[in-house]
């Protein structure tokens, strides 16, 4: 079995879909609607056909209850790794990216955390290498 897909709730498809475009620097993958409904996924460039992100909208109460209880919370509604947070912290962050968190040593990884503005914090991890 493998990973495929995950999601994350947004509370704008268009806003979301720039942002982890044009600031994460991810690239789309899929895009298609069936009235209502929009299937929008994002990648990352260096594993175009790698583990898909789902933009789902969060147009039902309990997908809005969840994201929003995540976030006020403090805790990230998905995680990304890199093998530079500095470089990629500075680069995103130069796209327009707001960090509530730099780059910070916790145990075992360094972390950064953004907000996606479309209700969701992210978190970068670079994990140690022992």
């Amino acid at each position: 079995m493998k990973i495929k897909l995950t999601s994350v709730y947004v509370d704008d498809q268009e806003k979301a879909l720039r942002f982890y475009t044009e600031v994460m620097g991810f690239v789309k993958k899929a895009d298609f609607s069936n009235g209502p409904f929009r299937w929008l996924t994002v990648t990352s460039s260096d594993e175009p056909d790698g583990t898909e992100l789902q933009l789902a909208l969060n147009n039902n109460p309990a997908a809005k209850a969840y994201q929003q209880a995540l976030f006020q919370q403090g805790q990230p509604a998905v995680m990304f790794f890199t093998d530079d947070i500095k470089g990629d912290y500075e680069c995103v962050k130069a796209r327009g990216a707001g960090f509530s968190m730099p780059p910070t040593d916790v145990t075992g990884s360094t972390i950064a955390q953004l907000s996606d503005t479309c209700g969701n914090l992210i978190q970068i991890t670079e994990l140690k290498r022992w």
